[in-house]
């Protein structure tokens, strides 16, 4: 650790913008006769004097290089080449290679989901949302037919088949258990203090009464209760009800139109949390060998553990996303999180069932508990929604974006603002802005303090931490050999501050990656010398402009299945590319 330390002070003052080349201040910090250790100590004492900034109640440790004169950029879609060249620039001082000095090339690593719909289930528009960012292809089950799905699922293969350096993930989305009103001959305007009444008859529509397709919506409903439309966009409160209909007072009035979602505040419907569509809807991904199933209002793990059953017994090999958005689930957060793969914070629907004000609380702890376990976790829900019909976000919807990058989510998710929106393409690039600006602003090398637990039984974590270590200490990039992922999904969740190039011989692999934060997947076929393949892996690197020549990266050679190594074997090591 000392060590560590030492490094990072050097660092500091070789990094630090005064005038001379980085090759020039390091031999001048380098030589004798000063000895190391009193070099150590005198740059020690000069951090002191500017090593720690507040932010909020916080305090951060800068131990990478000096204050920097701090310059607001403007989050735009047209500022995102621009953007990146600042950011560059703040990361390597000089165009010259200087070895281990040499800072990588700039990579966004929170990864982008895009929901596609109809504004984007074209050919031209699939291929435009991946040239903006886009990492993760969505399909919402709850709108279209599986043939308006199959033509999107087709695209994406295509896309990824013509573009190997770019892989997009498949992802899909349940429908769920949802309860919504039936359908209205024409729109009902209604106002405070109305009455108005809910009924599990089918087929009503009338200016005072609607049907809700849930036969037990009479018995998970009691007088007092507070119902919510699409959210909270109107409510009623329970004040009777009989063997067939609730009525209601009209709290916030409003505009009520056919099949809208229903909530009851602080309550869950008593409904399977996998219907059967779907199950028809799992069946059809798995036909499509899609790579992430998304399942709505899971409220415990053996809803988790029936699907992954049905998965092995199918020989598929898709991940679990459980969505976070029932207030029956938030008890059983560690059970369901453990048997996934990964969670999804949708704030739509946990913002109707519990208090607005506990959603970013909840958001927070499910992040940091994803992040202490190693899995995935993706934001959703209204992260720019004013651009579904605006073409900038409000300024709010950039620091929900920022907050969630902080936080360490691997995922932001745009919904409405992909599908239907009138800017789905500028969407992508204010998030792809956004989350590039204020990565460059988070510190490297901060974990959870218990992540270990999540991996005690591999000796692969200790590899993982200390690749992570040296990675942000001498400033390199991650280069890792994968046959299932496991390893860049470990080295992910310590977030070293360099990109994670993850090699992969196997095409699935390589979009299931897409998904995890700074992970940048690599199709390519692994020979059976070592060093060939290194060899390879470095020339890909340097052809794809993804390093420079000089620049060194760190080779991490560990995991579950051995590669080019005994299974007692795991090393580190430092290549000049």
């Amino acid at each position: 650790m000392a060590q560590v330390v030492a490094m990072r002070a050097i660092q500091s003052s070789i990094l630090s913008p005064s005038s001379g080349s980085a090759r020039g201040r390091a031999a001048d910090k380098l030589k004798p006769p000063t000895s190391f250790a009193y070099k150590v100590m005198a740059f020690e004492e000069k951090q002191k004097r500017w090593s720690w900034r507040v932010f909020g109640n916080r305090r951060s440790e800068i131990t990478a290089k000096s204050p920097l004169q701090t310059e607001v950029v403007p989050v735009s879609p047209e500022d995102s080449p621009k953007i990146e060249d600042q950011l560059r620039a703040i990361r390597q001082l000089d165009n010259t290679a200087v070895g281990m000095w040499s800072r990588p090339v700039v990579k966004r690593k929170t990864k982008i989901v895009c929901t596609i719909g109809p504004s984007t289930n074209t050919r031209e528009m699939i291929w435009k949302l991946a040239e903006a960012g886009m990492n993760v292809a969505r399909m919402n089950m709850s709108h279209g037919d599986h043939a308006s799905h199959q033509k999107v699922i087709d695209l994406v293969k295509e896309y990824n088949e013509q573009h190997e350096d770019n892989a997009i993930a498949i992802m899909l989305d349940t429908k769920g258990p949802e309860v919504r009103s039936g359908d209205l001959p024409q729109s009902i305007n209604l106002e405070s203090g109305q009455e108005f009444t809910f009924t599990i008859k089918r087929g009503v529509g009338t200016s005072d009464c609607v049907s809700v397709n849930y036969d037990d919506f009479v018995n998970d409903v009691a007088p007092g209760d507070m119902l919510l439309v699409d959210g909270g966009m109107m409510s009623f409160l329970v004040k009777s009800k009989t063997e067939e209909s609730v009525k209601c007072e009209v709290v916030d009035g409003g505009e009520l139109k056919s099949r809208r979602h229903l909530n009851v505040r602080g309550k869950s419907a008593t409904l399977p949390s996998i219907t059967e569509k779907d199950w028809e809807d799992i069946k059809f991904g798995v036909d499509n060998k899609v790579d992430f199933y998304a399942v709505s209002f899971v409220k415990d793990a053996q809803v988790v553990h029936e699907l992954k059953n049905y998965l092995q017994s199918n020989n598929a090999d898709i991940h679990v996303i459980v969505k976070i958005e029932s207030a029956d689930s938030i008890p059983n957060l560690h059970s369901i999180i453990t048997a996934s793969e990964g969670a999804m914070v949708a704030r739509g629907d946990l913002g109707a069932e519990l208090p607005v004000e506990e959603v970013p609380l909840l958001q927070e702890e499910i992040i940091r508990i994803c992040r202490s376990m190693g899995k995935a976790v993706i934001v959703a829900t209204n992260m720019l929604e004013s651009m579904i019909v605006h073409p900038t976000p409000t300024r709010a919807e950039v620091s929900d974006i920022a907050i969630a990058v902080r936080e360490g989510s691997d995922g932001i998710m745009l919904s409405g603002e992909t599908a239907h929106g009138k800017y789905p393409l500028k969407a992508v690039k204010v998030m792809h802005t956004v989350a590039l600006r204020t990565e460059a602003t988070i510190l490297g090398g901060a974990v959870p303090a218990n992540l270990g637990k999540a991996f005690k039984n591999h000796m692969s974590e200790m590899f993982a931490y200390h690749a992570t270590m040296m990675s942000n200490t001498l400033g390199t990039s991650i280069v890792v050999f994968t046959r299932t992922g496991f390893m860049a999904v470990l080295l992910s969740h310590y977030r070293p501050t360099g990109t994670i190039f993850a090699f992969t011989n196997d095409k699935s692999i390589q979009r299931r990656l897409a998904l995890y934060q700074g992970v940048c997947p690599i199709y390519m076929e692994f020979t059976e010398d070592s060093e060939t393949s290194f060899s390879n892996a470095l020339t890909v690197l340097k052809k794809q402009g993804l390093v420079k020549a000089g620049e060194e990266v760190a080779l991490v050679q560990s995991g579950r299945q051995p590669i080019w190594r005994l299974q007692s074997t795991h090393n580190i090591q430092l290549r000049k590319i």
